[in-house]
């Protein structure tokens, strides 16, 4: 479609700026040290970007993405060009064609997408392009350091720059590109008052005009100076928190508890009512509620109480709420998270310091940071405002491995040779063998990952620094250096796992059948699984009879706890190039389906391209048959004080148990115990099947249902199909 052409007249360079803020601002500034043309970029940006400030909502905030920008800046895109949008504006106003063509030939250069592309090994894209893994492409999820922002202001930054400068003479651009950022953000504290002052005087009530006033009065304080109440708290967060592109709020009842302790509580609850409905409008990531200090005293605190209120009443998908416990979490907490998660919208999921602090500990992390974590994205793991830990760094799909394993590295869905040669399965005489085999091809998937994602961290450290963020988190000011370049406390990465269950099934089956009880030769298994068991049902029915992870089966448990120990402990021998070590997790998102898709056939009964494929850290949908109990016992087979990101545990559960106080009780009581034995993380379902499948079957009745998928909740109609017949198959207790 061709674009509209404004109709000619004479076009200043103001106007340039306007259609292209972020681009022009980088363009002039040629010659000049890249952090501080992004800077002024940004400041640009702040300057003239449409202000999204709707009646009744109070909440007023300025994306980095303004509607004609071709190129852009957000904390995950990176440098982001969009060559199409830019040819298009050239079209679109020809008389500054001339001006907008070199913008465009400009900024193409520092594409962090383009960078990326280009410094790309062929051959290990190849191999991630079937299914087998991914590493990096975008820069992840941190949580800021809100409190310093809140309790600072920009002026107070500015001193702490001021103070950090004269340690680290030699960046000095560094502080440069960092104040001018700041000058970004009090911009739009004076555009925010200026419009909010203007509301006010046209007000229709009373009501609104004494809200407008005093947001024109707040904005008058903010951002320069500290936030003295919610509304200055609530406003300063989210201009920031949107600005910056909008991620995760983080330990948001801790950074708001200063300020909701000097305000009428009704009035607290007002603002933070208003910050509930602006999530709702986005798709603002992990909100972290509770948990304990270094020395194990309970932090739940009356914005925590707040928070699971807001959660209960309006039932959003968003943001995804976690909560973290410990062993002095009080009773009432436990109950009222159960009652929230009994309303079936999936939050919050529950996290357990007790494992979780540790692992964070062998890595290197004193307790006095440590007990400072929180989930960002799905429920990925960051120290609040003092780490970079990737989030995601990279994933690898372990139906993909054994494929590699079975096959001598060729990928029976490409018809090709992609993976390392590690001998003839067909020749193979012992598990042991195949395990080697496995071995082999599991760290060699993951080496690609890790390279891929190293790739990444040097791409966006080149061409996306982020000045905003090096203000908010600790180490970067203090190193004088940027948040993507080594100058968080914290650069650790964390590679997620994809079908581990699926897995140790298949090799529970080849175990059992082939090298225990001879039943077939590897030859006749590898040909029925060339065909997708077609020809060889009796052999599918006979594997599908084998034992099943999820069952507290020490068979299979045995063989997932070798899998899964080794796979761990690879990791941590491969370092970020943020200046930290790779460690596992898994959060499957909304790919389990795709991952499935991705496999041929596999010895545990999975057909060839089914999506049916585990979605978290327990039993593959549909095969955990012994109860929940069972179930946890197998998942306790991991060593999660070895894992640092999130390791999604789901279980889900009918309505007719949270229905009662009894019910309640008793999902308490598993979790405690789930807790105890030494798992990490639990999300829960309360839904019923037959529910549903009538959505899926009607989902025009169904657009306020939401589940639990991956680490998140979304709304139940909006999923793919296949990723619907995935939760749907998940065993009910």
């Amino acid at each position: 479609m061709t674009p509209r052409i404004i109709p000619t007249r004479r076009r200043s360079m103001t106007e340039l700026h306007e259609i292209e803020p972020f681009g022009a601002a980088f363009h002039e500034s040629e010659g000049k040290p890249h952090n501080i043309r992004m800077a002024l970029a940004l400041k640009a940006v702040a300057e003239r970007a449409p202000i999204d400030f709707l009646p009744g909502e109070y909440m007023p905030n300025a994306s980095p993405v303004t509607p004609t920008s071709g190129v852009y800046y957000t904390f995950g895109s990176g440098f982001a060009v969009d060559e199409g949008k830019l040819r298009e504006n050239e079209e679109r106003y020809p008389e500054l064609a001339g001006e907008l063509r070199a913008i465009r030939e400009d900024v193409c250069r520092f594409s962090t997408g383009a960078v990326l592309a280009a410094s790309k090994d062929r051959t290990m894209e190849r191999l991630a392009s079937t299914g087998a893994c991914w590493g990096g492409g975008w820069a992840g999820h941190s949580n800021p350091d809100y409190d310093r922002l809140l309790s600072l202001g920009t002026s107070g930054i500015r001193d702490l720059i001021r103070s950090c400068r004269t340690e680290n003479l030699e960046a000095g651009d560094f502080y440069d590109g960092c104040e001018i950022v700041l000058d970004a953000l009090d911009i739009l504290g004076q555009r925010f008052r200026k419009l909010a002052g203007e509301r006010a005087a046209a007000a229709g009530s009373e009501e609104e005009k004494r809200i407008y006033g005093k947001l024109a009065e707040t904005f008058g304080v903010i951002p320069q100076h500290p936030a003295t109440d919610m509304c200055a708290a609530v406003c300063l967060f989210w201009m920031v928190f949107t600005f910056d592109g909008i991620d995760s709020p983080g330990r948001l009842d801790q950074f708001f508890l200063p300020a909701w302790s000097r305000t009428d509580p009704e009035e607290a609850r007002f603002w933070l009512d208003r910050l509930w409905q602006a999530f709702h409008r986005t798709r603002t990531w992990n909100l972290c509620i509770s948990g304990s200090d270094e020395n194990w005293n309970d932090m739940t605190n009356d914005v925590t109480w707040a928070v699971l209120d807001l959660a209960e009443k309006y039932r959003y998908q968003t943001p995804n709420i976690t909560m973290r416990v410990h062993r002095n979490t009080p009773e009432a907490l436990w109950k009222r998270a159960a009652e929230v998660l009994s309303t079936g919208i999936g939050m919050p999921a529950l996290y357990n310091d007790e494992v979780m602090c540790p692992a964070l500990e062998k890595m290197g992390i004193p307790p006095v940071h440590s007990h400072l974590y929180c989930m960002n994205g799905c429920n990925q793991v960051d120290i609040m405002g003092k780490s970079h830990m990737g989030l995601e760094d990279g994933e690898v799909n372990f139906g993909k491995c054994l494929e590699y394993a079975l096959w001598d590295g060729f990928d029976t869905m490409r018809g090709e040779q992609l993976s390392i040669h590690t001998g003839n399965a067909a020749k193979f005489k012992t598990f042991d063998e195949l395990m080697k085999a496995l071995f082999w091809q599991i760290d060699h998937v993951t080496d690609v990952s890790v390279a891929l994602s190293l790739c990444s961290q040097m791409a966006y450290a080149k061409t996306a620094p982020s000045p905003l963020r090096s203000c908010l988190l600790d180490g970067c000011l203090e190193r004088g250096r940027d948040y993507k370049n080594g100058g968080p406390l914290y650069g650790d990465g964390q590679i997620l796992s994809e079908g581990m269950p699926d897995c140790a099934d298949s090799l529970a089956a080849v175990k059992k059948f082939v090298f225990d009880e001879g039943r077939y030769t590897m030859a006749e298994l590898l040909d029925a699984l060339r065909v997708s068991f077609k020809g060889h049902e009796d052999m599918l029915a006979v594997l599908k009879t084998a034992p099943k992870f999820g069952n507290d089966d020490p068979y299979v448990d045995g063989i997932m706890k070798e899998l899964s120990d080794h796979w761990f402990a690879y990791l941590k021998t491969k370092h970020t190039f943020r200046g930290g070590t790779f460690a596992g997790g898994c959060s499957t998102f909304n790919r389990a389906a795709g991952n499935g898709r991705a496999c041929p056939a596999l010895p545990n009964g999975h057909l060839r391209g089914d999506p049916m494929f585990s979605d978290c850290i327990g039993a593959v949908p549909g095969q955990d048959v012994s109860g929940p109990t069972a179930a946890v016992k197998s998942a306790l087979t991991y060593d999660q004080t070895e894992v640092t990101s999130g390791f999604v545990f789901q279980l889900r559960f009918d309505k007719a148990l949270f229905g009662t106080e009894k019910g309640m009780d008793s999902f308490i009581h598993l979790a405690k115990a789930y807790f105890a034995g030494g798992g990490q993380q639990l999300s829960v379902n309360v839904l019923s099947a037959d529910e549903l499948k009538d959505a899926q079957a009607h989902p025009e009745k169904y657009g306020d249902l939401i589940v639990r998928v991956g680490g998140y909740s979304d709304y139940f109609v909006r999923l793919p199909r296949d990723l619907q017949d995935n939760v749907i198959a998940r065993t009910s207790y």
